[in-house]
């Protein structure tokens, strides 16, 4: 069986170590894929166990220069959080050490050609010698901070993958290197050779690599606050009864069937279902619905959701992993280290980019040394080339924007499974919803009593919920519900008898009751004494059901009673949300098992143009597949089991979380909380995503595509000034901290609606 595992990647620093990751991995005979994410520093990897072992892909990975860990020895919640914390600190702390010390070599390097006052001793004129050597002791400390480039970026080097690292390994080696040359040739009496110490430009460029590194690291953290909000939901402690005495646990050791009390204020430790009390619950955590739902024995309720007023009593049913808090955690986590197909273009560049940047800066440096340009003039090139033109910000345009904007939908409720069905929400033209529980309540109502002969609407109801009362048919349930919600008592029946299709039969009270259409009134045996009562029921009946609803005969004894109708009604948000998707330029179908007259009367309520009705539930991906062969881009929207086919079908599959496992499980997106309005909040917010995820990657591109050509010296070539490899230091930080916060835009995120 093919098995899909989570590692935690240390050591990357940029997209040309994604790269570098994936085609190490993917040459392990038995692994079929692999997919590493830069922001969240984790690759999913799929493989046949038979084929080969964990270890082996994480071997590849030490191999390949870094090192591959299992989530569960990197921990989660708040240990891989303090993790990331202290990271993000040995980070500043080596920028302070480097700042600390970079800022007086850089005063003391141009104080030398500026004039600025410096001590005797140390002015380069009348003392070259102390001159270079203060700047090595100043040095030093320096590329100690940054000692980690060094590394990574030569190791990367001699396996032939090349990395950010390697470029400013490379670029500072090579000016540090030949400021050592200077200050041996200025020891030997060249004293000549003073002004063409390099030695600030490494200092500062490593400072400068850091400050970006450390920016990096908070805006990073940024992107996932919405994973840190959700885990920070649960509550540490639940208060268990235990043999008829409160106490108080750790979460963790709460156990399937513990009666857990939660009072007033207080939230839902784990999921499980309510055995004694009455209250109002905030489930906004779940759904994104501000509305708190009311809560009765028997009703479920969720971890992390919040009690508003009353003490209520519950039975665990799910803890730990298994929470509905948990699962979303894992959806979105999952999401966020998934891939949209936008971002295999920038992968690609990315594994290219780098070995092409050595060969330009190398014949750029080359190709000024040939015109007759100093071996000084020469280096600058070389070095500002290797430090402008680092991938970060490639790396980063994508996975960035998924992470905040997946997370923004968990937030909303709104349950977006992966990259790629986050990319393709925004191309979907036609938009097809299955009728029953999506856009209907999916619980049959009573919408109209209309009764004859003189009886009162009350008697109708009360008689046909008594009859129906052995009945489990769903409108014989919606019967009985309508006559206990107005404090009805029902009669008991003698004898029952249901015709399947037809009708029901009962015997209470000394007489016959019939329930079910014109033809089973007729065929059961009832003389009908009143035919112009039959006949204004019968023209009702077809009026009910050009309205979409089912129209009961109800006949008592030997006479006429009334008519019923019941009705799946519509979800009071189904119009508005077709009426924002039309706003959209969507089209906008439904299909039903049901027959084409109840169906054309649902779709003519809400709005929908295509009326696909009596379709079997095996035939729904059929239908589908027959639009998308059409050249449509299809979202197909359900609930139920019958509709998990559909939902693989359709180019993306909408799933509703008030519906089944399966369905859920079947979808791409998830609605939490069963409002179709969320269907338009997922489609703009992935348009609004894939616009940051194209903005990011235009700057991204177009800053080495300006960038490289201006650190090899076009400018100068026409009177311009020639790049500082300070300044290209600088701008390649700046470039990945404003993709970061480009990305971070889309926090601002609200739905329309």
């Amino acid at each position: 069986m093919v098995r899909t595992e989570s590692l935690k990647i240390e050591g990357m620093t940029c997209s040309a170590c994604v790269r570098a990751v994936e085609r190490a991995v993917g040459k392990v005979p038995g692994v079929q894929s692999v997919l590493v994410n830069y922001a969240t520093e984790k690759a999913q990897v799929v493989f046949e166990p038979g084929d080969v072992r964990l270890s082996d892909i994480k071997a590849a990975v030490d191999k390949a220069g870094y090192k591959a860990l299992t989530e569960e020895l990197t921990g989660d919640g708040d240990a891989h959080q303090k993790q990331k914390e202290k990271e993000a600190r040995i980070l500043w702390i080596k920028l302070g050490i480097s700042t600390f010390f970079s800022l007086p070599l850089l005063y003391i390097a141009m104080g030398g050609m500026l004039g600025l006052p410096l001590p005797n001793i140390f002015k380069p004129m009348d003392y070259p010698l102390n001159y270079a050597l203060l700047q090595v002791i100043l040095l030093l400390p320096i590329v100690g901070a940054g000692y980690r480039f060094y590394v990574v970026g030569f190791k990367s080097i001699f396996k032939l993958s090349p990395n950010m690292d390697s470029l400013i390994a490379l670029g500072t080696s090579a000016a540090v290197l030949w400021s050592f040359y200077c200050t041996i040739a200025i020891y030997l009496g060249e004293f000549h050779l003073v002004n063409e110490l390099y030695f600030e430009t490494a200092g500062v460029i490593i400072t400068l690599i850091l400050l970006g590194k450390s920016l990096e690291a908070v805006t990073k953290g940024r992107t996932s606050q919405s994973i840190k909000k959700l885990m920070g939901l649960t509550p540490k402690t639940a208060t268990i009864l235990d043999k008829g005495v409160e106490r108080e646990i750790d979460i963790a050791d709460v156990e399937v069937g513990d009666t857990i009390i939660v009072r007033p204020g207080e939230k839902f430790p784990v999921d499980g279902e309510v055995i004694q009390g009455f209250s109002s619950v905030d489930e906004s955590m779940l759904t994104g619905e501000s509305m708190p739902v009311d809560k009765k024995p028997g009703d479920k309720v969720y971890g992390a959701s919040l009690n508003k007023n009353g003490s209520l009593s519950f039975l665990a049913k799910k803890v730990g992993k298994d929470t509905a808090l948990a699962q979303i955690i894992k959806l979105v986590e999952e999401a966020q280290g998934s891939k949209a197909p936008i971002a295999a273009l920038a992968d690609i560049v990315s594994g290219y980019f780098v070995p092409i940047v050595f060969v330009i800066a190398v014949l750029a440096g080359l190709g000024w040394m040939i015109s007759g340009q100093s071996l000084v003039f020469s280096l600058t090139i070389f070095i500002a080339i290797l430090v402008i033109a680092c991938p970060c910000a490639l790396g980063l345009a994508t996975p960035t924007a998924i992470m905040v904007g997946t997370g923004k939908g968990a937030e909303y409720g709104v349950l977006i499974k992966s990259g790629a069905a986050l990319e393709t929400a925004h191309r979907v033209n036609t938009i097809v919803f299955d009728k029953t529980g999506t856009l209907t309540q999916g619980k049959p109502e009573v919408t109209d009593l209309i009764p004859v002969g003189g009886e009162s609407a009350d008697t109708l109801l009360l008689l046909a919920a008594s009859a129906e009362g052995g009945s489990e048919h769903p409108l014989g349930e919606a019967l009985i519900r309508k006559a206990q919600a107005q404090g009805m008592v029902l009669k008991s029946v003698e004898k029952f008898e249901a015709l399947p299709g037809h009708g029901i039969l009962a015997h209470m009270e000394g007489g016959l009751l019939r329930i079910g259409n014109k033809k089973f009134l007729v065929d059961s045996g009832m003389d009908i004494k009143d035919p112009k009562g039959l006949l204004f029921l019968s023209s009702e009946a077809d009026r009910l059901a050009g309205e979409g609803k089912t129209p009961l005969f109800v006949a008592w004894k030997d006479g006429l009673l009334g008519l019923i109708a019941v009705a799946d009604v519509v979800k009071p948000s189904s119009a508005r949300a077709i009426a924002a998707l039309h706003k959209m330029g969507i089209q906008v179908g439904m299909i039903t098992g049901d027959s084409r007259l109840t169906a054309q009367a649902i779709a003519a309520q809400v709005g929908i143009d295509l009326v696909l009705a009596e379709v079997l539930p095996q035939d729904k991906a059929a239908e589908v597949k027959r639009l998308q062969g059409e050249g449509r881009k299809v979202a197909m929207v359900g609930d139920g089991i019958n509709d998990a086919p559909a939902l693989v079908q359709a180019d993306i599959g909408i799933a509703i979380g008030t519906g089944t496992d399966v369905a859920m499980e079947s979808a791409d997106i998830v609605l939490m909380s069963g409002d179709l309005l969320d269907v338009p909040t997922a489609l703009n917010l992935s348009k609004r995503t894939i616009r940051n995820i194209k903005q990011n990657l235009f700057w991204a591109f177009g800053y080495n595509v300006l960038g490289i050509p201006i650190a090899a010296g076009v400018l100068y070539l026409f009177g311009g000034p020639l790049l500082n490899p300070i300044f290209a230091a600088a701008a390649m930080s700046l470039s990945s901290v404003s993709v970061l916060l480009n990305a971070l835009r889309l926090k601002r995120f609200k739905p329309s609606i």
